[in-house]
């Protein structure tokens, strides 16, 4: 079984950095916290006036690279890695691409090791990757074509009003994905 892992928000702790990065930059201004967040994209979170600072966190250079993990991932991959998975970590991205793109890898290579390089997929259209399952934050993925993988929710405030697709976080995935793999079976 082929399974694409998202980075930011599923492998890497995108929440945490920002909220950390924050917090630094601007003490007298809370930030939006994780559990309060309505929307996938961090700047409709925030209002007009806070944009341009909220976007200069996240593209400013070592942001991407310095993320944590989110708890629970990397033990996760490997096991799925151990159980003979095929995983690819299928990340898009941001616009402004001049530090994520290296930084991704960078980051990759960090907690990974510099052989999971090879597994990286960067691309703007997820649906254009073949897989069986792509495990996303995202709540709705749309591209150029119909995705042939099964698109599994990772869990996140954000996607909380799409039903009908599994959940997953890396508390129950293997429940969540048992279950996928029995049916692929059947």
């Amino acid at each position: 079984m082929l399974i694409l892992l998202d980075q930011d928000g599923v492998l890497a702790d995108f929440e945490h950095g920002f909220v950390t990065a924050w917090r630094e930059q601007y003490p007298d201004i809370p930030p939006v916290e994780y559990q309060d967040r309505t929307s996938f994209y961090i700047l409709q979170n925030y209002p007009p006036e806070l944009r341009a600072r909220a976007e200069a966190i996240y593209t400013a250079p070592g942001f991407v690279r310095n993320l944590p993990p989110v708890p629970g991932a990397i033990e996760a991959l490997k096991e799925l890695l151990s159980l003979g998975m095929d995983i690819r970590i299928c990340s898009s991205p941001l616009s402004q691409f001049e530090n994520c793109v290296a930084e991704k890898y960078l980051w990759v290579e960090k907690h990974l090791g510099r052989e999971a390089t090879n597994r990286l997929i960067l691309t703007k259209d997820k649906t254009l990757i073949q897989g069986d399952l792509l495990i996303d934050d995202k709540p709705e993925i749309t591209g150029a074509v119909r995705p042939k993988w099964k698109h599994i929710l990772y869990d996140a405030p954000y996607n909380q009003h799409v039903t009908g697709r599994p959940r997953l976080t890396w508390a129950n995935w293997r429940n969540v994905l048992a279950g996928e793999l029995y049916t692929a079976d059947a």
